[in-house]
């Protein structure tokens, strides 16, 4: 076997958490774990941050990821929904940072590009494309699409990692589908 690592990707949010693991073998990623961690039942605020930062833990200390990939906030209008999704970001880093973890930070628009090509894609258009590249079998799928935005930024980081390392350039899609035949084809 060759060289291994496994990426955590993570979507913030004060309501639901979405996460989703991939396991790279010999620069292959296959799906390892998503879930969502769903956190409006509970009213605190701050006992939602302590959830937060305890399912990262756990995740990491199950599934001993090498890097976090998370999804940076996005500046909306509403200050105080920027700020919770601030501190939610900030719990879930400090969870990877307590055991020495990397983490990697990309934004909403970085993270719909590198998967489908368009930054304006819809979460399901991104899921779709995940479930594709990945080959996750349908009864994999989960319904809450924060999972698979979760997901989206683990692949999101092997792809710009990846490209770093072989200093690889695309001209578009066309061009990185020749260039990978037999990724893209699962040969």
């Amino acid at each position: 076997m060759g060289k291994e690592k496994i990426i955590l990707g993570i979507d913030p949010g004060t309501t639901v958490m979405g996460y989703g693991l991939i396991r790279v073998t010999d620069n292959i990623p296959s799906l390892l774990a998503m879930g969502v961690l769903v956190l409006d039942k509970y009213e605190d605020h701050y006992l939602r941050l302590r959830r937060i930062f305890d399912r990262i833990l756990g995740l990491i200390d199950e599934f001993l990821p090498d890097e976090l990939a998370i999804e940076a906030p996005f500046f909306g209008k509403n200050v105080q929904s920027m700020l919770k999704l601030g501190r939610a970001q900030g719990v879930a880093m400090a969870a990877a940072l307590s055991r020495d973890i990397p983490i990697f930070e990309y934004a909403p628009l970085k993270i719909k590009v590198s998967i489908t090509g368009n930054g304006r894609a819809a979460k399901e258009q991104v899921a779709a494309m995940l479930q594709r590249y990945l080959k996750i079998p349908d009864e994999n799928m989960l319904p809450q699409l924060d999972a698979t935005d979760g997901l989206a930024a683990a692949l999101c980081h092997f792809f710009q990692s990846n490209s770093l390392q072989s200093k690889s350039h695309y001209t578009g899609w066309k061009d990185f589908i020749r260039k990978n035949e037999k990724r893209v084809k699962g040969g």
